[in-house]
């Protein structure tokens, strides 16, 4: 086996078994808390009791959306690669875009498992510096859509979205799963850019947005799980 293939080879293993964590993670997340119970409308006093009594769940929470994160942008590292065969120049755009999610997404999620239990805890034990904390808590908010927490959350996901116009053409091919990943990539694509739209035209209430747009994540999930089985086909063949 030469250096190309052995590396296709590699790429389309580190593919499948990224499908596998973010589905495992998926699993987790059903479990695990990311905010107090109703958190857009909690009220800030419950949320800072909330996250102290609950710290170490808060954090396994985000560690878990860490490792989700982290694998969903191997997945799309490997859809990169296939659609480098054909389509060189869009590969590299597209695989650059994933690294800048990865920045994007990276920062709060770290702000969540080291910055926001340590302010929690600075506010309800009224240490040093909790006046601080607590009007750093409130911009930290993990639920309120327009805080500077969601705000890179949402860059995140818009960078997802211009990376799935950028492959969903080109990984369009023979393939009943790369069919599939396509379509749903374009289409996951696509209508967040018109959300985007609405959103300025102030069409979604503030309260719909994150029903809204982390809902059409769903189509990412159905497109890297196709993929997984492309993945796992092909590295079995070679």
């Amino acid at each position: 086996m030469d250096i190309f293939s052995s590396l296709d080879n590699s790429i389309n293993r580190l593919g499948f078994w990224s499908v596998f964590v973010v589905i495992v993670t998926a699993i987790i997340s059903l479990y695990l808390p990311l905010d107090a119970p109703n958190g857009y409308a909690v009220e800030h006093a419950d949320r800072v009791a909330w996250l102290s009594n609950n710290r170490e769940l808060f954090i396994a929470g985000w560690v878990n959306q860490i490792v989700a994160m982290l694998s969903l942008s191997g997945a799309f590292f490997a859809i990169a690669w296939r659609v480098g065969s054909t389509s060189p120049l869009v590969a590299m755009i597209a695989a650059m875009v994933v690294l800048m999610s990865v920045m994007a997404f990276i920062i709060p999620k770290f702000i969540a498992v080291w910055t926001i239990p340590i302010l929690a805890e600075t506010i309800s034990t009224a240490a040093s510096g909790a006046e601080l904390a607590d009007s750093l808590l409130r911009i930290l908010n993990v639920s309120v859509p327009f805080s500077l927490y969601t705000s890179f959350d949402y860059l995140g996901f818009w960078l997802y979205s211009l990376f799935a116009l950028l492959v969903a053409k080109p990984l369009f091919s023979l393939s009943l799963a790369t069919k599939l990943a396509s379509v749903t990539l374009g289409l996951f694509g696509v209508i967040y850019q018109l959300m985007l739209v609405a959103l300025w035209a102030s069409e979604i209430a503030t309260v719909d947005i994150e029903a809204s747009f982390i809902g059409i994540s769903l189509l990412l999930i159905i497109a890297i799980i196709a993929m997984g089985y492309e993945f796992k086909k092909t590295s079995s063949s070679e």
